[in-house]
C-alpha cells in the first residue's frame, strides 16, 4: 500500500468516526406539538429491561438549559402504585412544559434549570411503558419493580454514556418513598461489586415510610388544622386542604389501604389539558410512545395488579442504610397535605435519627423564599434532612413551584435552605 493510500483510509476512518459522532439521537425529540422554542435537548424512548418478557420502560430525560454535562442526573419517579412520571412529574410538576389547549407552556421553575431530568414510567404497565405478555401485569411488587428500575438505569446508560459518570440523585414522591429507597438501596449494593452507578443522594417529597405512623398521624393532622368534624371533613381535598373541594377526571396516585373500608384512593388533580395532551397521536408519535394493550394513555395504570400489601412494608429502615453508607437523604412534606401528612414524616425522621445518633446541626427553624417563608427545616448530622413547603400539597412543585425549586437547588448544592430574605 502506497503513502497516499494509507493516508487516505486513515483520513476516511477518522472522517467516518466523526460522521457517526454526528448523527441525531435515535431518541431525539425533534419538536412537541405546540411547544415554544427552547435551547435545551430533550428525549424519549424505550429501554427494554427483560427481553424473554417483552417489558419495556418508557422514559423522557431533558437536559439542563446550560451546560448539562457539568451538571448533575436526577432520576424522578411518581406514586401510585401505578401512575405516571411523565403525566404528573414530567407535564404537571417540575418538567419544563404545562400542556394548556393545544399549546405547550413553559414553567418557570423547571428543575432542568439547575439539572438533568429523567422521568421514568414505572413499573410495567403505567404510563407508555408496556409488555406484551398481560402476566407481566399481575401481582407486581416492590421489588420486581427496583430490580426493573435498576435494569432500566444500567441499560439507560448505554443509550447515554456521557451521563454515566455524573452525579446522580433520586427524587419522588408519595409511593416513590418505596420505589426510591429500594432502587439506592440496590445501586449501593451493586457498587460493592464494581462503582458503577454515581449515587449522590436521595428526595422524597410526602413519601409513604411507614404505614401505621403515616396513616395514624392524619388525625393529629385534622386536628391541628381544625378538620376534626366529621361532617365537614369529608369535604376537604386531602391533598391541599386549602383549595376547593377536587373533582379529579384521573386516576389515584396512590392507594392507602383502610381499615374502615377496603382501599382508599388517594386523588390526584391533574389538569384536564395534561390527559388530553398525551393522548393526541401527533404527541405520541413526537414522543416515540406507543400504547401497547390499552386504548387510552391514563395517569394511573387500569391493568397493573399491584400487591397493595406491600404498603405494610416500612421503607424507613433502608433509608437508615443509606445513611450508613453515607449517602444524603431529604424528607420534604407539603404542610397542606393530609394524606401523608407533614406530622407523620417529621416523627419518622427524628426517630431514625435519634436511632442512628445523629445530634441535629440545624435546630427547627423557618427558611425563606424570596421575602416568604418558605416552610421550616431541621438537618441531623450532614446526611438526615427534614423539611416542610408552607402553602404546598401532596404534589409540592405542582401547587409550589418557587418554593420546591428552591428546596431542590438547595439539595444539589449541599448547602442548608436560606435563613434570610
Amino acid at each position: 500500500m502506497t503513502m497516499a493510500a494509507a493516508l487516505f483510509l486513515v483520513l476516511s476512518c477518522l472522517m467516518g468516526v466523526e460522521s457517526s459522532n454526528l448523527l441525531p439521537h435515535p431518541d431525539k425529540i425533534t419538536q412537541l406539538p405546540g411547544q415554544p422554542p427552547v435551547e435545551f435537548q430533550h428525549f424519549s424512548g424505550y429501554v427494554t429491561v427483560d427481553e424473554k418478557k417483552e417489558k419495556a420502560l418508557f422514559y423522557y430525560f431533558v437536559e439542563a438549559e446550560i451546560d448539562p454535562l457539568s451538571k448533575p442526573l436526577v432520576l424522578w419517579l411518581n406514586g401510585g402504585p401505578g401512575c405516571s412520571s411523565i403525566g404528573v412529574g414530567a407535564f404537571s410538576e417540575n418538567g419544563p412544559f404545562r400542556p394548556n389547549g393545544q399549546v405547550l407552556l413553559r414553567n418557570e421553575y423547571s428543575w432542568n434549570r439547575e439539572a438533568n431530568m429523567l422521568y421514568l414510567d414505572t413499573p410495567i404497565g403505567v404510563g407508555f411503558s408496556y409488555s406484551t405478555g398481560a402476566s407481566s401485569y399481575v401481582t407486581v411488587n416492590d421489588e420486581m419493580t427496583a430490580k426493573d428500575n435498576l435494569v432500566f438505569l444500567q441499560r439507560w446508560f448505554l443509550k447515554f454514556p456521557q451521563y454515566r459518570n455524573s452525579s446522580l440523585f433520586i427524587t419522588g414522591e408519595s409511593y416513590a418513598g418505596h420505589y426510591v429507597p429500594q432502587l439506592a438501596k440496590l445501586i449501593i449494593e451493586l457498587n460493592k461489586k464494581s462503582k458503577i452507578i454515581n449515587l449522590k443522594g436521595i428526595a422524597l417529597g410526602n413519601p409513604l415510610l411507614e404505614f401505621t405512623t403515616d396513616y395514624n398521624s392524619r388525625a393529629e393532622y385534622f386536628w391541628v388544622m381544625s378538620l376534626v368534624n366529621r361532617e365537614s371533613s369529608r369535604f376537604v381535598n386531602k391533598y391541599d386542604v386549602t383549595l376547593d373541594v377536587c373533582i379529579p377526571s384521573v386516576l389515584s396516585q396512590s392507594k392507602i389501604i383502610a381499615p374502615q373500608r377496603n382501599s382508599e384512593r388517594i386523588d390526584v388533580c391533574v389538569e384536564d389539558e395534561t390527559v388530553s395532551y398525551l393522548n393526541r397521536r401527533d404527541v405520541q408519535k413526537a414522543l416515540h410512545a406507543r400504547l401497547v394493550g390499552v386504548r387510552r394513555w391514563d395517569v394511573c395504570s387500569n391493568i397493573l395488579d399491584y400487591d397493595m400489601l406491600d404498603l405494610e412494608i416500612p421503607t424507613i429502615s433502608i433509608i437508615g442504610s443509606l445513611i450508613k453508607e453515607e449517602i444524603p437523604v431529604l424528607i420534604y412534606s407539603g404542610d397542606q397535605d393530609s394524606v401523608i401528612p407533614l406530622t407523620g414524616s417529621r416523627t419518622l425522621v427524628h426517630r431514625l435519627a435519634k436511632q442512628l445518633g445523629l445530634n441535629t446541626t440545624v435546630p427547627y427553624r423557618v427558611w425563606f423564599e424570596g421575602q416568604q417563608v418558605g416552610g421550616w427545616t431541621q438537618v441531623y448530622g450532614n446526611l438526615l434532612s427534614f423539611a416542610t413547603i408552607r402553602g404546598a400539597s401532596h404534589e409540592a412543585p405542582f401547587s409550589q413551584p418557587e418554593r420546591s425549586f428552591v428546596l431542590f437547588k438547595s439539595f444539589l448544592d449541599g448547602r442548608p435552605l436560606p435563613q434570610e430574605f
